[in-house]
């Protein structure tokens, strides 16, 4: 078993290098299937969902070298039509549905298990067979897969109107809709950073996607993709999560390698609650070193303040004076590591998608529970600011997200260490299981 042991209450100084955006590389890299050619991907973060998504291509047939830590060279020609990616992969996180998309375009038929990753309430994958059900492909779940075949071999292009503005359905229809014969409009598509990233990655590998960044998008499909080269965005989520640390602990630090027009949501609410953030061409310098302050924040879609920050920002505001209130405005029971916060001294209560902060004068360490990617950052950032020591369990979930985060926030002067623990008894039986 690993554990992250802190010890909080020490302001932070110093410079992190933030790595390539997570979310657009497990979106990237399975569009690198539709490619006719070897593509060079670099910026890649160094965590597991990464490295799960590239152990899924391999097991598909596609030859996939390292260059160096961040950057792979993908050959797909040799991918197997009727492969399938191994469930034990697959049930692991939840983006190996992106196969499905990329798999239905170029080959018109995929089987892949149902998807894994973080469990924080009902996450229906309805508005991706919505999509590949209009561009032509006949759906269904049977023993645990999903079953897709587009009638006569090919998908044909269709418009396609989502009931709400799901990130995961418009990465997939995207990646069917690029070989597909015809126009695919996406109307009420997601707008996040990574799908922009995702479409000039598509685009410079010879597809035609216009308006990814906008609610409407528009996809010509071409007969086939060449290889080329391409560099990821950062990962607005992880620079935010450094964001709401300093903010939480005090300090300055500069984060380095940003893009930050894509933090300016999160920017304008740490700047509410009493931080001081500079913006320079590709960093952040963000200072505090006054109380903290009250704030009502609303977890939205793009451009809107992100569902992934949603657990930072409530142990940030965990010690603001006064009582803030956030709403969680895209998923149900995102609240779940509360319990652990207050195990740390918070005070906080929950009712339904609101959770309302009365601030407290400061946390404590104590031993708590990771339950998934994001929570797990937020009681990070608790720690941080708790005078004692935390030690956190379940950090896996952390390091699907988080690229040598232990080793960034040491060099800022935090106290935190990566214990490795003798695995329990049940520990053993649920991994040989």
């Amino acid at each position: 078993m690993v554990q992250y042991v802190i010890r909080g209450g020490k302001p932070l100084y110093g410079t992190i290098h933030i790595s390539g955006a997570k979310n657009a590389a497990v979106a990237i890299l399975p569009a690198a299937l539709l490619v006719d050619g070897v593509c060079r991907i670099e910026n890649i973060p160094e965590v597991s969902d990464v490295r799960l998504m590239l152990n899924m291509m391999e097991e598909l047939g596609a030859v996939i070298r390292r260059v160096n830590p961040t950057t792979v060279l993908i050959d797909s020609r040799p991918v197997r039509p009727g492969a399938v990616a191994p469930h034990d992969l697959v049930r692991k996180m939840r983006a190996s549905y992106y196969i499905i998309g990329a798999y239905l375009s170029r080959f018109g038929r995929a089987q892949v298990s149902m998807p894994g990753g973080c469990d924080f309430g009902s996450r229906p994958i309805d508005q991706h067979i919505k999509g590949f059900e209009a561009l032509g492909a006949a759906v269904s779940v049977r023993s645990g897969f999903i079953h897709t075949k587009a009638a006569a071999g090919k998908l044909r292009g269709a418009p396609i109107y989502l009931d709400f503005a799901s990130v995961g359905a418009t990465i997939n229809i995207m990646l069917a809709a690029t070989l597909a014969e015809g126009l695919t409009v996406i109307e009420n598509a997601a707008r996040e950073p990574h799908i922009v990233d995702l479409a000039n990655f598509l685009n410079s590998m010879g597809a035609d996607i216009k308006g990814a960044g906008t609610d409407i998008i528009k996809i010509r499909g071409k007969k086939s993709l060449q290889g080329g080269m391409y560099t990821i965005i950062p990962d607005q989520i992880e620079a935010g999560t450094y964001m709401t640390a300093v903010t939480a602990a005090g300090g300055e630090v500069m984060l380095q390698n940003v893009i930050p027009k894509h933090l300016e949501c999160i920017t304008a609410k740490l700047i509410d609650m009493g931080a001081d953030v500079t913006e320079l061409d590709d960093a952040v310098i963000v200072r505090r070193l006054g109380l903290l302050r009250k704030a009502n924040v609303k977890a939205l879609p793009y451009p809107g303040f992100p569902t992934d920050m949603q657990p930072q920002i409530v142990a940030c505001l965990c010690c603001a004076q006064g009582t803030s209130m956030i709403t969680e405005g895209v998923w149900d029971s995102r609240f779940r590591y509360v319990g652990e916060l207050k195990r740390m001294g918070a005070n906080i209560e929950v009712a339904g998608r609101l959770a309302v902060v009365q601030g407290v004068d400061h946390l404590t360490g104590a031993p708590v529970q990771s339950c998934d990617l994001r929570a797990g950052a937020a009681l990070i950032v608790a720690a941080l600011s708790a005078p004692g020591q935390t030690e956190i369990d379940g950090v896996h979930h952390i390091e699907r997200g988080y690229e040598d985060i232990v080793k960034k926030l040491q060099g800022v002067g935090a106290d935190i260490q990566r214990a490795e623990l003798p695995d329990t008894e049940a520990e053993v039986l649920a991994n040989l299981s």
